[in-house]
């Protein structure tokens, strides 16, 4: 039988005294010899590990060899003892130990058990005989390996009478009637499991010590043996709402899941840590992990010790520890602390005042009562948490209920002792909860922005630019954790875009903090560009160009004016009017936790029984899979998971595989993929045979086989993605290639195009090469200007004039205007003047309102001095400022900020008006920084906007202007744009495909992003909005990804295709039957023609049929029939998959390139509209009569069509222009068959529309324009 995989018992170890030491001591004792009772060394006694049971185990021989006493005392303690002890023995007990010792070789103790420190471990404070029985004491160990993987111990120590070790029943000396006084023993036993079960361990050994007390000598070592075996049985439960519980009598011991893959086991008490510590106290420990000091904790408890010390590393997550962490040093290991390097130990409290004179530079502290210091001083002098994160984790930790008797005060006494347990563990499961979410707050709060300054392409973090974004008060903190090993793990994750708790807590409380820090700021200052890049899809939008805030219920009027949006309601309310939990607002929607009970334990662990323990248990879980209703579709994948874990122990293979097929299409974040492959390895040729012969688990063995293919071809890249570097200033001359990857890194700006530009810029009269010393100061520059912005401080006389978005990028000096003197201020909006003396507020202009920019002169005495002269619209006079050797720099600037913001209203796109502002800046640092008679016209080459609108006026025709409302740019952090591949709106929302499975979610109220995801790696070709909550995303690896809308993760995946997913399709149309039909079917099709229906609850495939065809693009279900588009043609098929009619390419367009791309089905006109890639013309069908198209649109200037749907009355079709590559709409009236409008809005072919309730269309274009276009239907 194949052992456990991921079991509960990794070995149980029993820890004593040395008998032929206890029989010396027992004679001494009995003879009144021994003045006081020695220290004795541990030693291993026995060892039980896994596997307990194999098939060759007779099945009449109860203890087969895997339960011999031979394996049970084997250990290389004993083994090194064998010699001496043989010398010792008489000659026929020398021989039989010789004999025994031949046939233990083949037995092995767990190669990751080091049996060396474990005794001393077990008895951390010594072994120390006693005159008296002591209670039985509890305590749990820790223990890392070289690569830093933990195992856990959990340790009880029990007292026996020496004389019942050597001869009499373990009574604890109730028999023995010598009137000599009583000598007692302790003994550990220790469980040791690769996972933190810390409370089920404990009551695991509670019960264990229920069955040892009354046992007698000699069944002393059978009874552990047998407990050690029942816990090898027991399978652990996949991540999830899946709880496993079983019967160890007395107790129902319940082992509680991980809350998801990344997620470590919880099993202790997370509040142990609040009931030793104030708040304060609590936060300086956590501050010197993250600042990874040499921590030693002091406790008289040594159980208290490690679980503290496990609950604040919980605290932490998903940061992980990454230093030596030994939480229970025992006496003869107290030099660790003696270690130069971080660590985190922990000591008995009477060895503190030894420590703290051995050590300099520790932190000490006393668990017991609540402090914590140096070596050196009472206090501690090291930064502290960042306050604001400080007092929020503070008013949050002070809502806990931390008291468990306050929630029994209205309970009656209960009789039931399991019942009364299950009833603490859900109290404390949800203390736990509302501490892990508190924590993580704190840690994101701490964190909160980090991946704003990481550039994903070259695995760079820009420390420098993140401390300038940290108060003062918080700036040594952070510069002591950002060199620690802690720290850079976590960027190692970000840069991974690994997507966990601290991942999705950022995301859901990004807008919220932003706006709160901007509140609590007393003037804008200029954010640095990463934030400027990153708040560029909603930032400098019209109020007329954004949605209100109806979410959900309707898309909202883009017309409405700003000031109806629905009022918020303030929450600045005191905290006493506020009922509020303690993670309120951070909480995630949490499923019933299940808890599926084993069978109980076979009697006799011989094969046959464990066989028939596992049957039980897999039809246990059989009927649970049967009783569970197909929505619950993550309790099944853990029931899967289970029942295939079963299977594979038991060696029914093909049922095991079966199993984790279902468990990949509901669930496949907690597929356990090695253990498949493992499973598929080892098949017998006869059960290959059978698997191939079933075509899900011939595609499960595929593609596990693919995996391992990928896995491989990817490990050379491992190191790479470990990778993180800090960014540095370069120290050779770079060519533009360089250039790219140093700016890119720089963080200064990330587009290409801008890249190349300020590389011409600063090669001006030179060769093409970028000097290390040009750079830095170029770099310098750049940082002190934003640092002088950043500086601004704006008095509220002025702030009144501005709106609360408005930031000053750029300051000018003093100087003489035409409205007075003062420094000239720009922002993204306007410039104004700020005036000297007593700062007042005078509007010089907004950009879209400028008429003239022009470089003049003012007189003074006999001097011109060089001014800046302004003409705005609606105003006589001109504005002119005496700028002097700022004229010229100020007159680039302002004339691109014009020419940007002119671009961005006619394109409805704020992008074009942000890319002007960091034009603007650039050319700015380039002025600064290259100092000669050159840098003027140097800077020119980054007036990238006004030489378009000298060059080619970028004008945007009437019907476009007019019916353009605004734009998205989903590339907007990226180096280069991504095409569009689809578009889909769900209520209040805009799901984005780009390439790669990328998919971007948009507020639709807003247009901000809120959530990226990533669905495999190839791309998306469809979308559907399917049962109200689910997306389903077709891809060209073909697989089906189904996304939850609530939790926004891809854990489902239906596989059953065998090529690309090219079309998604629900039930629609006329038909009387369409309401039976309507979100219980869904249809999908495949490029090589397969035709998929599926049953949208179960998730299974009701039929399944192949259509011959070139290439099968798309499928629409409507009364009764489906039709299918390929290349070549257009089909109706019945349900069954039987041709109904073919309809190809019309007569006119054989022979050429033209191929179908899409079709519309309109079912109330019985009509079919279809178009073709290389043919600008729009084909109406008759439904009835397919012999031909019965009337054809001619689309002017158009070279092809991509995509089409219908809206209201009217049919979009998106293609590409014939006199140049812009993208273009074509509006057509469904009656009339004519071209209502024709749309100019994209650089590139458009290859996405979606409708958003029939009043806005969007569109997406080709990879050189790469944006989203939101048009108003009339």
């Amino acid at each position: 039988m194949a052992e456990l995989p991921s079991g509960l018992l990794e070995a149980c170890v029993v820890v004593g005294a040395p008998s032929d030491k206890l029989r010396d001591i027992h004679q001494l004792h009995q003879q009144s010899n021994l003045n006081e009772l020695p220290l004795l060394e541990a030693e291993v006694l026995q060892v039980h590990a896994p596997p307990f049971v194999s098939k060759e185990t007779n099945s009449s021989q109860v203890i087969g060899p895997a339960f011999s006493r031979v394996q049970r005392r084997r250990s290389f303690i004993k083994k090194k003892r064998r010699d001496r002890g043989a010398e010792t023995l008489s000659n026929g007990e020398a021989s039989s130990r010789a004999e025994v010792s031949s046939t233990t070789e083949d037995i092995s103790v767990p190669k990751d058990l080091d049996l060396i420190a474990l005794p001393q471990l077990c008895f951390p404070g010594g072994l120390q005989l006693a005159n008296e029985q002591k209670e039985d004491s509890y305590h749990f160990l820790v223990f890392t390996d070289l690569f830093g993987n933990r195992t856990h111990g959990v340790v009880v120590q029990c007292y026996r009478t020496v004389q019942s070790c050597q001869e009499g029943a373990f009574q604890n000396g109730h028999r023995w009637n010598s009137t000599k006084s009583r000598l007692y023993t302790p003994f550990a036993l220790c469980i040791i499991s690769k996972f933190p079960y810390y409370n089920a361990l404990r009551d695991c050994l509670s019960c264990l010590l229920v069955q040892l007390r009354p046992a007698r000598q000699a069944d002393f070592e059978e009874t552990i043996k047998e407990f050690s075996a029942k816990l090898s049985l027991v399978p652990l439960p996949p991540p999830g709402q899946l709880h496993v519980s079983f019967s160890l009598r007395p107790l129902q011991v319940v082992l509680p899941s991980r809350e998801d893959q990344d997620s470590p086991v919880i099993d202790i008490d997370l509040h142990l840590p609040f009931l030793c510590f104030t708040h304060t106290t609590l936060l300086q420990v956590l501050s010197c992990l993250l600042q990874e000091q040499r921590l030693v904790f002091f406790s008289s408890d040594w159980a208290r010790l490690t679980l503290v010390a496990e609950s604040l590393l919980l605290y932490l997550q998903p940061l992980s520890w990454q230093q030596p962490y030994v939480p229970v040093l025992a006496r003869g290991m107290l030099d660790f602390v003696m270690a130069p390097t971080a660590f985190l130990m922990g000591c008995h409290i009477s060895h503190f005042e030894e420590v703290a004179a051995e050590t300099e530079d520790l932190i000490l502290v006393n668990v017991d009562d609540g402090i914590i210091q140096s070596s050196c001083s009472e206090s501690i002098d090291l930064p502290a948490i960042p306050l604001a994160a400080a007092e929020s984790f503070i008013s949050r930790t002070e809502c806990l209920q931390l008291h468990y008797d306050l929630e029994l005060c209205h309970l009656g006494v209960g009789t039931d002792a399991n019942a009364l347990r299950s009833q603490r563990r859900d109290w404390q499961r949800r203390l736990n909860s509302q501490i892990q979410n508190i924590a993580l707050e704190l840690v994101v709060n701490i964190f909160r922005g980090v991946q704003d300054f990481l550039n994903h392409e070259h695995r760079v973090f820009n420390s420098e630019e993140f401390l300038r974004t940290r108060e003062p008060a918080d700036q040594l903190f952070y510069k002591k954790v950002l060199e620690t090993h802690i720290f850079h793990s976590f960027l190692r994750d970000r840069l991974n875009r690994k997507w966990d708790t601290f991942s999705r807590m950022e995301q859901n409380t990004r807008n919220h903090a932003h706006s709160r820090i901007r509140a609590m700021t007393e003037t804008p200052r200029r954010p640095p560009m990463s934030e400027l890049s990153r708040t560029g899809y909603s930032s400098y939008t019209s109020p007329d160009s954004r949605l209100s805030k109806r979410l959900g219920a309707s898309l909202p009027n883009l017309e409405q004016p700003s000031n109806d949006t629905i009022t918020i309601i303030s929450s600045n309310r005191p905290e006493s009017m506020r009922k509020m939990s303690p993670d309120a607002g951070l909480k995630s929607p949490k499923k019933a936790v299940k808890v599926f009970r084993l069978p109980e334990f076979p009697p006799p662990l011989a094969y046959h029984y464990v066989q028939n323990y596992y049957s039980d248990m897999a039809a246990s879980l059989g009927k649970a899979i049967n009783a569970t209703p197909p929505d619950e579709s993550a309790l099944l994948a853990r029931y899967h998971y289970l029942r295939g874990l079963v299977n594979t122990v038991s060696n029914r293979r093909v049922d095991a595989l079966e199993d984790f097929q279902s468990l990949y299409k509901t669930d496949s974040d907690i597929f356990p993929s090695q253990m498949v492959k493992s499973l598929v390895d080892s098949l017998p040729d006869v059960e290959r045979l059978q698997a191939d012969r079933r075509p899900e688990l011939k595609r499960l063995i595929s593609r596990v086989k693919r995996d391992q293919e990928l896995e491989r071809a990817s490990h050379g890249n491992s190191h790479e993605e470990g990778a993180v570097k800090r960014f540095q200033l370069p120290k050779k001359f770079m060519q533009l290639e360089e250039f790219v990857k140093c700016v890119q890194e720089s963080g200064i700006v990330k587009d290409q195009g801008t890249i190349h530009r300020l590389f011409d810029a600063l090669t001006v009269g030179h060769q093409k090469q970028v000097a290390p010393d040009l750079f830095r100061v170029f770099y310098t520059i750049w940082k002190e200007t934003e640092a002088e912005a950043q500086e601004v401080c704006l008095p509220a006389s002025v702030l009144e004039h501005i709106e609360t978005t408005e930031c000053v990028f750029k300051l000018s000096s003093s100087v003489k205007t035409s409205r007075g003197v003062g420094k000239i201020a720009m922002t993204q909006r306007r410039l104004f003047l700020l005036t000297d003396g007593r700062p007042g507020y005078v509007e010089v202009a907004q950009y879209r309102d400028l008429e003239e920019v022009k470089v003049s002169s003012a007189p003074f005495l006999l001097l011109r001095i060089p001014s800046l002269k302004l003409r705005v619209r609606g105003r006589k006079e001109v504005f002119e400022a005496n700028l002097k050797t700022e004229t010229e720099l100020w007159n680039l600037m302002v004339k691109e900020m014009w020419a940007g913001r002119n671009i961005a209203d006619q394109h409805k796109d704020p992008q074009y008006m942000q890319q002007a502002l960091t034009n603007a800046l650039v050319m700015d640092a380039v002025v600064g920084s290259l100092q000669s008679n050159k840098a003027i016209y140097a800077a020119s080459k980054l007036a990238h906007f006004d030489r378009i609108k000298m060059e080619v006026p970028m004008m945007v025709p009437k019907t476009t202007a007019e019916t353009l409302k605004h734009k998205i740019n989903p590339s907007l952090e990226l180096a280069a744009p991504q095409a569009v591949d689809v578009l889909l709106y769900t209520p209040g929302q805009l799901w984005v495909s780009v390439g790669g499975g990328k998919v971007m979610v948009f507020d639709a109220s807003s247009w901000s992003l809120t959530h990226t995801c990533h669905v495999g790696n190839a791309r998306l070709n469809c979308m559907i909005l399917v049962d109200k909550d689910q997306v389903w995303m077709g891809s060209e690896d073909s697989v089906i990804y189904i996304i939850s809308m609530v939790a926004m993760v891809c854990n489902r995946q239906l596989t059953e295709h065998r090529a690309e997913v090219t079309g998604l399709a629900l039930v629609t149309g006329l038909a009387l039957d369409a309401d039976k039909y309507s979100q219980k079917v869904a249809y999908s099709c495949s490029a090589e023609g397969s035709v998929m229906v599926w049953d949208v609850s179960t998730l299974q495939v009701k039929r399944h049929f192949r259509l011959s065809c070139d290439r099968l693009q798309s499928v629409t279900s409507c009364n009764g029939t489906l039709w299918c588009c390929s290349k070549d043609s257009i089909m109706e098929v019945w349900r069954n998959g039987t041709l109904k009619h073919r309809m190809n390419l019309p007569e006119q367009l054989k022979g050429s390139t033209a191929t179908f791309s899409s079709t519309l089905l309109l079912p109330e006109t019985e009509e079919l509209w279809s178009i073709c890639v290389d043919s600008g013309e729009v084909c109406i069908w008759h439904i009835k009569d397919t012999t031909k198209p019965f009337h054809r649109v001619a689309l002017p200037d158009c070279t092809g069509c991509y995509c089409m749907i219908k809206v209201k009355n009217q049919v979009w079709v998106g293609g590409a222009g014939r006199s140049s590559t812009k993208g273009k709409i074509y509006i057509l009236d469904m009656e009339h068959y004519q071209v209502l409008k024709e749309l100019h809005g994209h650089t590139d072919k458009v290859t996405a529309l979606c409708s958003a309730e029939d009043r806005y269309v969007l569109s997406g274009a080709g990879k050189h324009d790469g944006k989203i276009a939101i048009w108003k239907v009339e």
